[in-house]
């Protein structure tokens, strides 16, 4: 059995070597000559698996009845092409949700040191409430921030299914949510037709609508923003902020759109050793199960300890300067920001986008940080339990 991986994929050998042969490829290179002998496909966002390639593929002798993708998204895939093709298919969804989470967190809080606010004095909106968009949801609100939620198809689900189980009571429509929140937080997927369409949400109209000095951050898909409209605003009144981790037209993003973003970075919000070890494993589990063989390896078989463990804090921090300092014990959004901004200097945008994501360093997630807290700073435990820490005594 051949299985061919995105060189990014880790863990790997480890979950697919026992069922084949393992061909590493970069994720740009996959194609259809290289499935001509493929049994298996595993890949990232990166890779366009579409009628065109499954075709050629087939034509030229491929195999292929498996193909898994260790990410959230499926925007990449055509998967009526693959059920045309009897190709299985399977996502990895909330894999990488809570280092979203912990991306979101982590420049928020770094805007507000850099600009002179406190988190708790904003209103933030939510828009898609999903697997990341949930978690930022439950998150904010055990730290007592104000938020706002927008889904319409999650309402009208619930609507047509008296039993489900998570309440949209409260949820607003996109245009009183923009009106009414200082920070709006983008986590849809990306839509392109339909009733509840996504593609360029946030359309020229509504970037206008943005009141000066709110915050828009954007850890969905690119395509759900006007870039043009949103430079434009940018550029002419610069009294927007924005956070911009997805872009359009990937890897070749707007350049002059990453210069004018306070923290530009190249589509990694969840790119945590966490996150991407559970994608493979939701993959290799299965992987296994299509081809009716038993799952050997336990996601915890494949997690190292993390570089750090264990932060102790004493009385002498305001509560967001410790929140700060926990969540970049585990994750400094800048260094993501500025690396981006050294390697598109030195390479240009489109490779410098991809090295960043290829060479992307070490990361963790917050739950995987235990923090003590001494006999006075006992009060920071509500606010770091919500953030996702592990408090201790």
């Amino acid at each position: 059995m051949r299985i061919v991986v995105d060189a990014n994929v880790p863990a790997a050998e480890a979950c697919f070597g026992a069922l084949g042969e393992v061909v590493r490829l970069p994720g740009r290179e996959i194609d259809a000559a290289a499935l001509r002998e493929a049994d298996a496909l595993v890949v990232r966002s990166i890779t366009r698996v579409d009628n065109a390639m499954i075709d050629a593929a087939l034509q030229g002798g491929s195999r292929l009845s498996f193909v898994g993708s260790c990410t959230i998204g499926t925007d990449h895939i055509d998967l009526q092409a693959l059920s045309d093709h009897g190709i299985a298919f399977v996502s990895a969804p909330g894999c990488n949700a809570e280092a979203v989470v912990d991306y979101v967190l982590g420049s928020l809080l770094t805007l507000a040191e850099r600009q002179g606010w406190q988190l708790a004095s904003r209103r933030v909106g939510i828009v898609g409430v999903g697997n990341v968009g949930g978690r930022l949801l439950g998150r904010l609100t055990a730290m007592g921030i104000d938020c706002l939620a927008c889904d319409p198809p999650r309402v009208e689900r619930q609507s047509d299914e008296s039993d489900e189980q998570e309440s949209t009571a409260g949820f607003v429509d996109l245009d009183t949510l923009i009106d009414a929140c200082d920070v709006l937080c983008l986590h849809t997927p990306l839509v392109r037709r339909g009733p509840h369409a996504t593609y360029r949400l946030l359309d020229a109209q509504r970037i206008a609508a943005l009141a000066p000095g709110t915050v828009l951050l954007n850890a969905g898909r690119g395509d759900c923003v006007d870039a043009a409209a949103l430079r434009q605003r940018l550029t002419g009144q610069a009294d927007l902020t924005a956070v911009l981790d997805v872009w359009e037209t990937e890897p070749a993003i707007d350049a002059a759109l990453a210069d004018l973003a306070a923290i530009a970075t190249p589509h990694v919000a969840g790119y945590s050793l966490d996150g991407k070890l559970r994608g493979t494993h939701q993959v290799y589990h299965s992987l296994c199960r299509h081809l009716g063989l038993p799952k050997r390896l336990a996601l915890e078989d494949l997690l190292p300890p993390a570089p750090v463990a264990r932060l102790t804090l004493n009385d002498g921090l305001a509560a967001e300067e410790a929140l700060r300092l926990c969540l970049r014990t585990v994750y400094d959004v800048r260094r993501d920001h500025d690396s981006l901004r050294r390697a598109s200097r030195r390479q240009g945008m489109s490779q410098g986008f991809d090295a960043c994501r290829a060479g992307y360093p070490l990361r963790r997630e917050a739950a995987t940080l235990d923090v003590e807290l001494g006999a006075q700073a006992g009060h920071l435990a509500p606010l770091l339990r919500g953030a996702g820490f592990r408090v201790v005594n």
